[in-house]
């Protein structure tokens, strides 16, 4: 796994060119919407005074790409810079909300490949007023899969659809990057947490295969959480973890917490790691409401350009301007979202975005006094010794054995309805299915079912294969479309169907609750 430089700067930490003079990286730069404008030109004059060796050039992504039509909020030629420079510094973005706008974030994230998001939550106690001084907790979030998918669906007057979708492949890419970054950056424990009391195949491959690679890294604590519970030990005991992996929608929701609980989200910055390319950004929004008035802080998507610097390998100046942040954290120069935080002499006199970037210009060469002085180096600061893309396992023996019909029903019983389908299993073409189930929102509601579970217009009905004496058997695509054409002449209106399989002989489907 690895930090994935772009790989024209893998060869060496030092380039330069024929002068003598270290080159500089080309960087792909977003000023973004609301408070971007202003956070970004704050962030870049602290890396020009560091002495970043960058080379920006600027696209135009947001809101007004959006308003001009475009769906995705990012024009072609943009793609074309990110492709080329293969790192992306972002500020901020506004999404219009309706009128079927996609959120630029994850259309980055799942297009270029950015699998692996990485958001420091660390406590900046007592400068920075928090209930929890001794937080230091990274949260690996998958940043692919999951309900992010984005795949809806209205299927009913009633009833919408949202697909879960989690591959092994993902999974293995975040659990493995998980333990490479805790032995990469010294770190002691990483704790899974994942939904799999409830989605037992979903969350539950994810958990199984964290338990698969932990093995790997036997010098490493390894544990794993429910997510409820975890969330909720995360907020009263943080100390109790150290880098926390989990899938994309958990990880979105606790690192929002996680950046909150430090004392303010203002202040994390995040990474998204791809195999080509990664985007750094700070985690909160754009915040229109000040937008214009210079008074945002600028310091998540400083930090966030921190860890940008330590990819594109140049930690020292990661190193110079990350002390520097932390001395004028604890000099007490803070921006108007931190006022009154901490005691500080300043916290009643807050700086704007550019003077609070001069403050942290003016102490560059300084380190802090109260919090430990920050170092990052080339090596081991960037896990590299597995390969990012597992390889593909060879494939399960696969048998259909059934299939799951919905169908669009209203103001019918779940046993009128049975007494319907379980004529039509066979009728007028030999399908050879039998009615095993019906469930409404999950729930078995036929055979057995029971009076009091409130039932919407959309119903999962489960055939399975059965030969002439009731025996299961493996069912053909060909004897599926024949039981469709079964409920189509009767006039029933089927949604869509999921084909029942088993892989290696295990069922590669859910009972229904309470089946």
């Amino acid at each position: 796994m690895k930090h994935d430089t772009p790989e024209h700067l893998l060869s060496d930490a030092n380039l330069v060119a024929e002068t003598g003079q270290p080159l500089a990286v080309p960087i792909t730069v977003a000023y973004g919407d609301g408070i971007g404008p202003e956070i970004m030109e704050a962030t870049l004059k602290v890396l020009r005074a560091a002495g970043a060796r960058i080379a920006p050039e600027t696209i135009e992504i947001g809101e007004k790409l959006y308003r001009a039509g475009s769906t995705a909020g990012i024009a072609p030629q943009s793609w074309e810079s990110l492709r080329r420079t293969r790192v992306f510094l972002k500020a901020p973005i506004t999404t219009p909300q309706g009128g079927g706008y996609k959120s630029l974030n994850v259309t980055i994230r799942k297009t270029l490949g950015l699998y692996a998001n990485i958001r420091p939550c660390v406590s900046y106690h007592p400068f920075v007023n928090t209930k929890h001084p001794t937080m230091d907790v990274v949260i690996i979030r998958e940043n692919e899969e999951d309900l992010y998918a984005g795949i809806e669906h209205r299927q009913t007057d009633e009833v919408f659809q949202c697909l879960k979708l989690i591959t092994r492949p993902g999974c293995e890419k975040i659990i493995r990057y998980a333990f490479e970054y805790a032995r990469a950056h010294g770190r002691r424990k990483v704790t899974c947490m994942t939904k799999d009391n409830i989605m037992k195949m979903t969350d539950g491959l994810f958990h199984r295969v964290f338990d698969e690679i932990k093995l790997q890294y036997p010098e490493i604590e390894s544990e794993h959480y429910i997510i409820d519970i975890g969330a909720a030990r995360l907020a009263t005991q943080p100390e109790r973890f150290d880098v926390i992996v989990t899938g994309n929608l958990y990880g979105d929701i606790i690192s929002d917490i996680a950046a909150e609980m430090t004392g303010s989200v203002g202040l994390a910055g995040s990474a998204n790691i791809g195999e080509h390319v990664a985007m750094f950004e700070a985690i909160h929004g754009s915040a229109p409401d000040i937008a214009g008035k210079g008074i945002a802080n600028p310091s998540g998507l400083l930090l966030a350009a921190v860890m940008m610097l330590v990819h594109i390998r140049q930690p020292e100046v990661a190193t110079r301007i990350h002390n520097a942040w932390l001395a004028t954290i604890e000099d007490g120069v803070f921006t108007a979202d931190l006022r009154g935080t901490g005691g500080s002499p300043n916290a009643y006199r807050p700086f704007g975005s550019m003077d609070f970037a001069d403050a942290i210009i003016e102490r560059l060469g300084r380190k802090p006094a109260h919090f430990k002085p920050v170092r990052y180096a080339l090596a081991p600061e960037t896990p590299r010794s597995a390969p990012a893309t597992p390889p593909r396992r060879p494939a399960a023996a696969k048998a259909m054995v059934g299939v799951d019909v919905f169908v669009h029903a209203a103001g019918v019983s779940a046993e009128f309805l049975a007494g319907r389908l379980a004529t039509l299993a066979h009728q007028p073409r030999p399908a050879g299915f039998t009615l095993q189930m019906i469930t409404n929102r999950g729930v078995k509601v036929w055979p057995g079912g029971f009076p009091e579970t409130f039932c919407t217009d959309h119903w999962r009905c489960r055939f399975v294969g059965t030969d002439a004496a009731g025996n299961p058997r493996t069912v053909s695509h060909a004897e599926v479309v024949d039981l469709l054409h079964n409920l189509i002449s009767d006039g029933l209106d089927f949604i869509k169907t999921e084909h029942l399989c088993t892989f290696d002989g295990e069922a590669g489907y859910a009972l229904g609750q309470g089946q």
